[in-house]
């Protein structure tokens, strides 16, 4: 968020203000906390595990499918099951989050 945008919503009453920022994530119905991919910056920064994909994989990626272990370029050292991940092309451009299947 900029400066100028900041300054200019203390102007306006907090009841009217609905959100100002980056919209990281949602809580549903259920209480449970969804990560959106506008915070995926923001999450590759600080992420401590990662996956990169070979190019033949990442278009697959893309349109919503599963990574195979044929894909994977390289991954982070000991990383447990059900670990969450940042995915990375190898152009070290984070593509998204995800949920890694198997340990390394």
């Amino acid at each position: 968020i900029s400066e100028s945008v900041m300054k200019s919503s203390t102007s306006i009453n907090k009841d009217n203000l609905l959100h100002c920022g980056t919209c990281l994530g949602k809580f549903t119905k259920s209480g449970k906390f969804r990560l959106h991919i506008t915070a995926l910056d923001y999450l590759s920064q600080y992420s401590k595990y990662k996956v990169w994909l070979k190019p033949s994989a990442e278009m697959s990626f893309l349109y919503g499918n599963n990574v195979l272990k044929s894909g994977l370029a390289r991954i982070t050292e000991s990383t447990p099951q059900y670990a969450g991940v940042v995915i990375y092309n190898l152009a070290d451009i984070p593509l998204g989050f995800g949920v890694a299947a198997q340990t390394t």
